[in-house]
């Protein structure tokens, strides 16, 4: 069986890493990564790249370890396929000031590169990404698992989009939609070839994470957010973000696009109550420390910050967990033709992106007033429905998900496809 294409953007961040980390476990009939596209977010975009270069150094480390120990290697995907990695912009497309979360620690991952240098890459890794940087001797031996790239993440998103067969590679968008919104804005058309958008990102019928109504990922860029929506629409313009005076601007989509954009969300509704909860995590987690895995001890150090931080947050008597958001699209690219996987009553939904609101900047709008709606043979809108919420040819066409195989179901898959 062929394996379902996918390219993960990615701004990592502890969950971002499990999320990859899932999809390398993945067996090669599964899933190909074909592109990792790094984008700033939970922390600098420099930060990010690194974390990405420190899974696959990891890995290779991992990899050595059980040949030794004679375990079964597992990440089967990670040794049939060699994904690009490609780097994006540092900031939004509007701002230029970091929105950083600073939930996964400064550096992204709770202090693991201090706590573990040898499981760090050297330096020299930015001289893979960048011309004019010191590099190394020799060739790091974790290049075996990826090949770097120079060229602009949304540019080889577009060429890889063009290469493929026209809907036959997913994306996977894991963090801000700046990388997404790039590719689209420079070519609509060829960006639309994707087979499906699966977005982690907004809180529709719950409250926010870094706002009372917004989630980070669109918070953070709620302009990329907002234009990458409108794809979905019958007509984009009528859902587009409003143009600013002072500030450069991507150009409006052409009219009569060929198709619209196949997007699946996954807001904080559906990935909050899917919990790694803190006790399950280390009664798995204490033989490979014991053993000495350069994964788990890499993984470990990491969970552990996360469930210190969470700890502050809750009461004293509920146990730590940590929202297994990023990984939930991965499981879903791995089991999406499971019935349990169910669509929001009444999808394709109108979702609205909010981008100028004071108080609302990323907030994921609806309309909740169950008004009647056009019959779509004699009328295609409603009289004064203005912004047109009711009409059939206006608005954003969001497929919501609001179920999946099972919330206490995923971290067991999880933790059993990373360790065994």
């Amino acid at each position: 069986m062929a394996p379902r294409k996918i390219i993960i953007d990615t701004d990592p961040g502890g969950d971002d890493v499990l999320a990859m980390l899932l999809a390398l476990a993945s067996s090669p009939e599964e899933l190909e990564v074909l592109l990792i596209s790094v984008t700033y977010g939970n922390v600098s975009l420099d930060s990010c790249l690194r974390n990405v270069v420190a899974l696959f150094h990891v890995l290779d480390h991992e990899m050595e370890w059980r040949t030794a120990q004679g375990k079964p290697l597992g990440f089967e995907a990670l040794r049939t396929y060699k994904p690009l990695v490609a780097v994006g912009p540092e900031h939004a497309l509007e701002d230029e000031m970091l929105m950083a979360d600073n939930f996964h620690g400064a550096d992204g991952l709770h202090g693991v590169h201090e706590k573990h240098p040898h499981l760090s890459p050297a330096d020299t890794w930015k001289a893979l990404f960048k011309d004019g940087l010191p590099t190394g001797a020799e060739e790091p031996s974790y290049l075996k698992f990826f090949t770097p790239s120079k060229t602009p993440a949304h540019k080889e998103i577009l060429r890889i989009l063009k290469e493929e067969p026209a809907d036959t590679v997913s994306i996977c968008a894991l963090g801000p939609l700046t990388n997404l919104a790039l590719a689209a804005s420079e070519d609509p058309e060829t960006f639309l070839r994707v087979k499906e958008v699966a977005v982690m990102g907004g809180a529709v019928e719950c409250e926010g994470n870094v706002t009372p109504v917004a989630e980070f990922n669109t918070y953070a860029d709620a302009v990329a957010a907002a234009r990458v929506f409108a794809l979905t629409s019958p007509s984009p313009a009528s859902t587009m973000p409003p143009i600013p005076k002072d500030k450069a601007t991507l150009p409006p989509y052409p009219e009569n696009l060929s198709k619209r954009l196949n997007l699946s969300l996954f807001p904080l509704d559906i990935t909050t109550p899917h919990l790694m909860n803190m006790g399950y995590f280390m009664g798995k987690i204490e033989e490979q420390i014991a053993r000495e895995s350069p994964l788990g001890i890499w993984v470990n150090s990491f969970m552990s910050g996360i469930f210190r931080q969470i700890a502050s947050m809750v009461p004293p008597d509920e146990e730590p967990g940590l929202s297994l958001h990023d990984p939930l699209t991965i499981w879903y690219m791995l089991t999406g033709s499971d019935p349990a996987w169910k669509l929001a009553k009444g999808a394709p939904e109108d979702i609205r992106v909010e981008t100028s609101g004071q108080w609302t900047h990323g907030m994921h709008v609806s309309d909740r007033r169950g008004r009647s709606r056009p019959d779509g043979i004699t009328a295609f809108e409603m009289p004064g429905d203005e912004d047109g919420w009711l009409s059939l040819k206006r608005g954003n066409r969001i497929n919501r998900y609001v179920s999946s195989p099972g919330e206490m179901d995923f971290a067991p898959f999880l933790m059993e496809r990373l360790f065994g």
